[in-house]
């Protein structure tokens, strides 16, 4: 399995930071596992059963993700032993993004919840199965939470520029729903209001930004529609339970070493 640096365990099941050698081999036993190696071009699925040889050097975020957690979202997909149908995938600047931030905040794990840990990990079934599955399944979405257009349309356009300024009413109109309908159907489907998803997503775009080290906070707060970067201060503070300036630093010089049992 390699050397673990972080383990994390909930009802998504266990994600593991690991550092991987030459000849380590990963296995996903019960459960089907997500393989995301840093700077690798591709992402590796594993079906329950199924065993993956390293060949290279590596660090590597594993999701042996909890079958019950998957078939109450995706149940069409994740009903079958084998819901993989190939070893691999180019991977996309999407769950790319998404993996570099999962890595960081998992490193951190000191300013990480476990609310935030579980939405980043449902966003990265979600984009997996938007780019991988769901086009070669026509049921893909059937029973799903996600099984309604509208709301994995509102979703989309989220993630596209995620803005505090954004209105949800003018958000609930593109999607066609009127704004209490919207909100009804968003709850349901993702179990968070729109306007938390959106915090959420803000929270994930500012950490992707903070740790690469580029721009200064007031150039991430601006890019998030916050009119002060003293609002925005306020907001991460209160989303993460750190200032912006001190996330950074420890982005920066995280602590390697896995923490003792």
């Amino acid at each position: 399995m390699g050397r673990m640096v972080r383990l994390f365990e909930g009802r998504f099941g266990r994600l593991v930071l690991t550092e991987l050698a030459p000849s380590d081999q990963l296995e996903a036993p019960a459960h089907p596992a997500i393989v995301l190696q840093q700077g690798g071009g591709e992402i590796l699925f594993l079906n329950p059963g199924e065993i993956h040889v390293c060949l290279d050097s590596a660090t590597a975020l594993v999701f042996h993700a909890a079958t019950d957690w998957l078939q109450q979202r995706f149940p069409a997909i994740f009903e079958t032993r084998s819901p993989f149908s190939r070893r691999a995938e180019p991977i996309t600047p999407r769950i790319r993004q998404l993996a570099d931030t999962l890595a960081v905040e998992v490193l951190n794990d000191r300013f990480l919840s476990t609310e935030r840990l579980e939405f980043m990990l449902q966003e990265l079934l979600l984009s997996i199965i938007e780019t991988y599955l769901a086009g070669r399944r026509v049921s893909a979405w059937r029973g799903s939470r996600f099984e309604d257009s509208r709301i994995r349309r509102a979703i989309a356009l989220l993630r596209a520029h995620p803005n505090k300024d954004l209105s949800m009413d003018e958000l609930a109109s593109q999607v066609g729903l009127s704004r209490s309908r919207f909100y009804d159907l968003f709850q349901l489907c993702t179990g968070f209001s729109p306007r938390t998803y959106l915090d959420m997503l803000c929270v994930e775009a500012a950490i992707s930004r903070l740790s690469s080290g580029h721009g200064k906070i007031a150039e991430v707060s601006a890019e998030l529609g916050f009119s002060a970067q003293s609002n925005f201060t306020r907001f991460f503070l209160n989303q993460v339970g750190v200032p912006p300036s001190e996330y950074r630093r420890a982005a920066s010089r995280p602590e390697p070493d896995p923490k003792p049992e």
